[in-house]
């Protein structure tokens, strides 16, 4: 019983809190609607299958020297990983009990790499690569994992075409309100 009366107690004080937040700017003052052109400026998410991936393209040989200058700092030299992740290799220890989780034995999709270095990096000035540089990052990474060759270029299309070697080794979400494609 004093379970009950402690769940039911939680959830008033939650709903309460809730109510209270809805009303913070205009009881202290403090916050505002985001304007159109702020939300605007963070709707930049890319859809897997390639959806928003915007015009532009680069070369793995650009790649090298924008990972080089950007990147190697953290993933190392060739993306074998230091104070950031590892990016290479791993393919066939997903199964291990030691699986290497890395953009070419992990992965599902090609369109995700760019969404992810576009959005986050490099750490230190995330959204501050253009869109061909990252388009480049991406085709060297891919390169580097044996996904794209060394004379690769990529641009929306080639990118999304892409199909990542892990792309089937995940499994799908039963939940309905879950859209798994």
């Amino acid at each position: 019983m004093a379970r009950r009366k402690l769940k039911a107690a939680f959830l008033v004080s939650a709903v309460a809190m809730l109510a209270t937040a809805g009303h913070a700017e205009d009881r202290f003052g403090i916050g505002r609607e985001a304007t159109p052109a702020e939300i605007a400026g963070w709707n930049i998410d890319i859809g897997r299958d390639g959806s928003n991936l915007p015009p532009g393209n680069g070369s793995v040989e650009r790649g090298r020297t924008v990972f080089s200058e950007q990147c190697a700092a953290c993933h190392g030299d060739s993306g074998q990983g230091g104070i950031g992740d590892r990016l290479v290799g791993g393919q066939g220890t997903l199964a291990s009990p030691k699986p290497i989780r890395t953009v070419g034995s992990y992965w599902p999709y090609a369109p995700t790499l760019f969404d992810y270095i576009r959005r986050a990096m490099p750490q230190n000035a995330p959204q501050s690569l253009s869109n061909e540089d990252v388009y480049a990052v991406s085709a060297y990474i891919l390169s580097l994992n044996g996904i794209v060759p060394a004379n690769a270029v990529l641009d929306a299309k080639s990118l999304a075409a892409i199909k990542m070697p892990n792309r089937d080794g995940f499994v799908s979400d039963p939940r309905p309100d879950v859209h798994n494609h």
